[in-house]
């Protein structure tokens, strides 16, 4: 009797690090398929990569929370897999996307033994960096307004169900919309007859041997890096300390950089501290006694690996789905993101001009000499603020 008290105590957590999951998954896992797909992974190796993310991303939650006893919450690099999509196929193909995402890794494992290098990308103009965020998410944003335009039907009540729910529920807007896509993917089979073999529907892992080349090194893996660190990682901290928690940042980028090099062979591409999804297992919601909202990252690590047994199903919704609408749900999850990365880019009216050059290079989708656009942003930022800046 003594220990029901507790246990019911525990339920509270325990449901909010479900729904973390839940709202982690199903609001982003689309954006992640568009990316490997891009960079040229097959269908089998995007779900091996899906799955391969769920589950490394929910052991590191459940290492570091259960070490630390704090609600720290590990993700996949939502910007990170949007980068990917606007990328696109790199010379080498997707053994070259695999050594990007293990050159990623081994950077994170550096910025934990090597904290001078965090530093130096402090260094680099927020701005700049929100900017080159923008552009990279300008293509998948516009995505619903393309999908609208080409398939109303099917299209139409994804976005009316997310516009619903962003004003009644905004944490449940995006997977809800997610669920109006499966419905529309449902009615799509049933009407068209298209049989579905259940051993798609199994998940398994397609390990792929790394290639290294000086264009995914460039185009994926410093940009991802870049991506990974200035919008998941900083923020996750920021966002994490707001509520009291300050994480140990050498430990938490040692146990995200492993756990990103074990992922990388299955096909993901990096994990790193939740942004956005932190608040959910963090805030007094998930418990009002601060000491027990450790327990919400648990759950929602093992919620984390279940739900990663779905990824071939996943993937199997996105090919069976009619035109455009994976690509609608993949673009309203990252609205917020946008909006968020253009306000950054431009609030400060001194930084201004580089940030818009730097957001319409990377929207431009340019790639020279191999490299992607958005390198070339970061670069082109990088010198228009140095001229303007000169002897100031």
């Amino acid at each position: 009797m003594t220990d029901t008290p507790r246990t019911s105590g525990l339920s509270r957590p325990i449901t909010a690090g479900v729904v973390t999951a839940l709202v982690g998954v199903t609001s982003s896992f689309a954006v992640v398929l568009t990316g490997l797909r891009a960079v040229g992974a097959t269908p089998a190796q995007a779900a091996s990569g899906l799955l391969a993310l769920c589950v490394t991303m929910g052991l590191a939650a459940i290492v570091l929370a259960w070490r630390y006893r704090m609600p720290i919450t590990v993700a996949w690099s939502t910007p990170g897999a949007a980068l990917l999509a606007a990328t696109g196929a790199i010379e080498g193909g997707w053994p070259a996307a695999v050594g990007a995402f293990l050159v990623v890794a081994g950077l994170i494992l550096l910025t934990a033994v090597w904290p001078h290098l965090g530093r130096l990308i402090a260094r680099i103009p927020p701005s700049i960096a929100q900017a080159m965020l923008a552009g990279v998410l300008l293509p998948l944003c516009l995505a619903p307004v393309g999908g609208l335009v080409a398939n109303p039907w099917g299209v139409a009540p994804v976005i009316v169900t997310w516009l619903v729910f962003a004003r009644l529920s905004p944490r449940w807007a995006v997977p809800l919309a997610f669920v109006a896509a499966s419905v529309v993917v449902s009615v799509h089979l049933i009407s068209t007859g298209v049989p579905l073999d259940p051993a798609v529907l199994v998940p398994r892992v397609e390990f792929t041997a790394p290639v290294f080349t000086f264009g995914a090194l460039v185009g994926i893996a410093l940009p991802l890096f870049l991506v990974t660190m200035a919008s998941q990682n900083v923020p996750g901290v920021a966002i994490m300390r707001s509520y009291g928690y300050e994480v140990p940042w050498r430990p938490a980028m040692f146990v995200t950089g492993i756990g990103s090099a074990l992922s990388a062979p299955a096909g993901g591409h990096v994990i790193n501290l939740a942004a956005i999804s932190a608040a959910l297992a963090a805030a007094p919601e998930a418990d009002p006694d601060p000491q027990r909202r450790w327990v919400a990252s648990i759950s929602a690590g093992v919620s984390g690996i279940v739900l990663g047994a779905m990824s071939a199903a996943f993937v199997a919704l996105v090919l069976l789905a009619p035109e455009g609408v994976i690509p609608a749900v993949a673009g309203i999850a990252l609205f917020a993101a946008f909006g968020s990365s253009i306000q950054q880019a431009i609030d400060d009216p001194g930084e201004r001009l580089p940030a818009v050059v730097t957001f319409l290079v990377a929207a431009s989708g340019v790639a020279i000499l191999g490299v992607s656009a958005a390198f070339w942003a970061l670069v082109a930022g990088l010198i228009v603020r140095a001229v303007l800046h000169f002897r100031r």
